[in-house]
């Protein structure tokens, strides 16, 4: 493990590029003033899980991407470009959560124009799939295939990113990862645990197995783990631009891949053929959208509009909430119960979601007059946001809708800097280690995100498969702002527990009386419209009594989410937080203690 491994790619990287593009701060001084040598600056930061200054701050999962975000900070980057370095480091040390082949979100709040933006990178649907495309196909082995591989967004999304919002090249963004793959990581527990979880399926495929499984074993915890076959494709990515990638011949390894797999002579896993082309690749396209808004308390709560439903979904358990006389752990449970009700019958890749309704505070106190003293039966049935509100409306009798699988991993991030520019961002390639399949040369697992599709058959399912579709997510990077300015951002990997992850945090820090950090390390629950309740072992010592004899039923989930969020404290001050053991903790750090 080198120290400040990003020391070296970053010496120059800012010099000749404009550092005026985002905020007309004072010049920056050129990075071959401020970033000598790193052992003349500071020694390696300290993985910790929270982190208070000034001057800017990060969240990340894992402390080399912290770091390289950090760096570009103090070199007078802003917060898209830190993100984006962050992002593509995720690539390197968090390989089996984060990716290129991937795809994510983005919200971004402008401290000059005072305005959110979110950027949609979510993978799409090849064209030649159809609604019946997965009918049948049992899931994991739709999974480990290269039918679940759905077009990758992540560099489109980079690119867009930093042309919007960035002071940066893409080339300049991607030289700390490449530092990173090069000299290599150090293995942890996570990464060795991550491996080890998928050696049997990543044995099955020559490309996987020769990167991940060295001598046909895991890398040890403590060792030192390089991808230099990465390094040279973000090398090549940098000068050659996404198009390389998006018509160019990567995309043409990335189509081989998928259409002939690479399996291990002699395996015995039926790995099916996917359906994607190179001009599917050529077609796409990351996408600037209006984000989602509720007022909560007084404080406005931004998040990701459709394809996710993370914005929808959250937003509507807190007008839900808000709509309740008081809030506890009950009341958290049920609202979350019934906007996933809601989220599986209207919220999708799809025209018309009735997304103004569906966060309507009308809509809300109808649904909220169904709570109760005991715990609604699941599945709730979904309601009816047709604008036309009663008092107190009866449940339907509709039955719910059914929902997809969801990989549990994913990985987020938060960037703030000195101008205020806040960044949360949600990478994943799906399910841990994707579909498995390394594009052989390259370094980099492909996705699985085309199993967040609705498998089917389901008339009318909103998440069905389409040509060109992107699949309904869960992920929810969240900023949220009070009298117009930033107040805290947040996210977190999970799969569907997403919602509810970010969904607590909030319930935690604003009803039940917790600081942030606290809010982070509390133990969760997680119900998404199931007839049991997913608590890990803390929640249900905690408060198992109480919700079981209200007609809860709990079971354990022994770690539910893996949050990372920035907030903003009096006087400028930024509190930076991380998980403090869940995968491994995470690192928060602060550019400056003082200000």
């Amino acid at each position: 493990m080198i120290n400040r491994r990003f020391a070296t790619p970053l010496a120059g990287i800012l010099v000749g590029s404009s550092l005026l593009l985002v905020q007309p701060a004072a010049a920056a001084p050129q990075a071959s003033q401020v970033w000598p040598q790193a052992s003349q600056m500071w020694p390696r930061a300290e993985k910790k899980p929270v982190a208070e200054g000034y001057g800017g701050a990060v969240s990340t999962v894992d402390l080399d991407a912290s770091e390289v975000a950090l760096g570009v900070l103090r070199e007078g980057g802003n917060a898209m470009d830190a993100a984006v370095a962050a992002a593509a480091t995720l690539g390197v040390t968090e390989p089996y959560s984060a990716g290129l082949a991937g795809g994510g979100f983005v919200v971004y709040y402008d401290a000059r124009r005072k305005k959110i933006h979110t950027i949609d990178g979510r993978e799409t649907a090849p064209k030649a799939m159809g609604p019946a495309s997965l009918e049948g196909i049992p899931f994991e082995e739709a999974v480990t295939s290269g039918l679940s591989a759905g077009v990758p967004g992540s560099v489109a999304q980079w690119e867009l990113a930093l042309r919007r919002f960035g002071t940066l090249s893409l080339r300049q963004a991607l030289k700390p990862a490449i530092e990173v793959a090069s000299k290599g990581f150090k293995v942890d527990q996570t990464f060795y645990d991550q491996t080890a979880a998928n050696a049997a399926r990543f044995k099955d495929f020559t490309s996987t197995a020769k990167l991940y499984l060295p001598g046909g074993a895991p890398p040890p915890v403590g060792s030192t783990f390089r991808n230099p076959e990465l390094a040279d494709t973000y090398r090549r990515l940098g000068r050659q631009g996404g198009e390389w990638l998006y018509g160019g011949s990567l995309g043409a390894e990335v189509v081989a891949t998928v259409k002939k797999p690479p399996v291990t002579p002699g395996s015995t896993r039926n790995v099916r053929p996917g359906l994607m082309e190179l001009p599917d690749l050529k077609a796409y396209r990351a996408l600037e959208r209006p984000p989602t808004k509720v007022t909560y308390k007084g404080m406005d709560v931004y998040g990701m509009a459709p394809p996710s439903s993370g914005g929808s979904t959250v937003g509507e358990a807190l007008n839900i909430l808000e709509a309740l006389p008081k809030v506890g752990e009950h009341e958290y449970l049920e609202a979350s119960r019934l906007s996933f009700a809601d989220r599986g019958k209207y919220v999708g890749d799809i025209p018309n979601v009735p997304l103004g309704e569906l966060l309507s505070d009308g809509f809300a106190k109808e649904r909220a007059c169904l709570i109760g003293e005991r715990a609604l039966t699941s599945p709730a049935a979904p309601g009816n946001p047709d604008g036309t509100y009663g008092p107190c409306a009866p449940a339907p009798s509709a039955e719910a809708a059914p929902s997809a699988p969801e990989g549990p991993e994913t990985t987020h991030l938060v960037v703030t800097d000195r101008w205020g520019n806040v960044v949360a961002y949600n990478i994943t390639i799906e399910s841990t280690g994707g579909n498995g399949i390394v594009v052989p040369g390259r370094g980099f697992l492909l996705n699985n995100e085309l199993t967040d599709f609705t498998f089917g058959p389901a008339p009318g399912d909103p998440n069905l498969p389409a040509p060109g579709k992107r699949p309904r997510s869960s992920m929810a990077p969240t900023i949220v702002l009070k009298d117009g300015r930033p107040l805290l951002a947040l996210g977190s990997p999970g799969g569907s527990t997403i919602i509810t992850t970010v969904l607590q945090i909030l319930v935690n820090r604003w009803d039940l009386g917790m600081s942030l950090p606290e809010a982070l390390a509390a133990p969760r629950a997680t119900q998404r419209n199931t007839a049991q309740t997913q608590a890990e072992q803390g929640f249900i010592d905690r408060y198992g009594a109480e919700l079981t004899a209200r007609g809860h039923s709990l079971v354990l989930n022994p770690e539910i989410g893996a949050a990372t969020a920035v907030e903003f404290l009096r006087h400028g001050k930024l509190q930076a937080v991380a998980e403090p053991t869940r995968r491994g903790g995470g690192s928060a750090l602060v550019v400056s203690g003082r200000r």
